[in-house]
């Protein structure tokens, strides 16, 4: 009689822990996105997510990305882009696609209006979405933390997340102790070359690791490249990121807007040979889980040169 009593109790716990089960995968994982939203994700095995970057961070959670942008294809590190289906450009994902696939989980970017835009058309169809906004090392963490809260890869948050941040740690460490360098951070197009401040991705990690960039002071360079200005602040350092398909064409463009200048050549970070062209794959594009690589390069250039 206590076998089977014994037998009973254990059918009606497994029975209940299977019910339990099926009731936290019902309910899926809650959070809040960038926009402040409530979402919850109940299933994500077709996952469409609108930016490369973003896309690789899913992967890196232990997501399957079904769908992307275009963009994916272009510089970013996925396991398998070719396996990827396209849905259109980052400024023009194709919602009829998305709702004809079937998608079940939806990934923007908040910074992109076009996509801030497609939320309601998405959500009337019963499709799951959700915005993330990646400028920063701590902003990358908190989706990483997300996505591998949904798909229940803690592991990977610890070896993508936890793991990058003591590298950026000892990278911001080594680089205590150093006078400030002074620095002007670049970015050129094939139409132009701009200024840039520290609100931004290149910008934040320089000022991490001690820069001053001098259009910070001077907000005048944002608003328009004054090589005059340039020359008054001299600066010790001088970082360029490229945008657009054709780097070179950007490379051309800086070397005939400033680097043909004399007064350019006068430079304090000229005469000593630090104007370094960055990688967009570590300073353009999101690096992800090369965050930590990304900091440390910079704080070689400018405390081990």
């Amino acid at each position: 009689m206590e076998k089977l009593i014994s037998v009973a109790l254990a059918a009606v716990f497994l029975l209940t822990a299977c019910s339990k089960t099926e009731e936290s995968k019902s309910d899926g994982y809650t959070f809040t996105d960038a926009l402040g939203r409530e979402v919850s994700v109940t299933s994500f095995e077709k996952t469409v997510i609108a930016s490369g970057s973003l896309a690789e961070i899913w992967e890196l959670a232990g997501g399957t990305v079904y769908g992307a942008t275009d963009d994916v294809l272009d510089s970013h590190s996925l396991k398998d882009p070719d396996s990827v289906k396209i849905y259109g450009d980052v400024k023009n994902p194709s919602v009829e696609s998305i709702i004809a696939d079937d998608a079940d989980f939806v990934i923007f970017s908040s910074t992109i209006a076009k996509q801030v835009e497609l939320e309601e058309s998405l959500s009337s169809a019963g499709v799951t979405v959700a915005y993330f906004n990646v400028e920063s090392f701590d902003e990358y963490l908190s989706m990483l933390k997300i996505c591998t809260d949904i798909t229940g890869n803690s592991d990977l948050y610890t070896s993508n997340g936890e793991a990058v941040r003591e590298r950026i740690e000892q990278a911001i460490e080594k680089s205590k102790g150093h006078d400030a360098p002074d620095i002007l951070l670049l970015r050129a197009y094939s139409t132009g070359v701009k200024a840039k401040g520290s609100d931004n991705m290149t910008g934040q990690m320089l000022s991490d690791l001690g820069c001053v960039n001098i259009a910070d002071s001077d907000s005048s360079l944002l608003e328009e490249l004054s090589l005059e200005s340039i020359v008054r602040a001299d600066p010790d350092y001088v970082f360029i990121t490229t945008m657009g398909e054709d780097e070179q064409a950007a490379i051309a463009q800086y070397e005939s807007t400033l680097a043909s200048n004399p007064a350019w050549q006068e430079l304090t970070a000229v005469k000593n040979n630090e104007v370094h062209i960055l990688p967009k794959e570590l300073y353009h594009y999101k690096p992800n889980a090369r965050w930590g690589e990304a900091y440390e390069k910079l704080e070689e250039i400018l405390y081990e040169g």
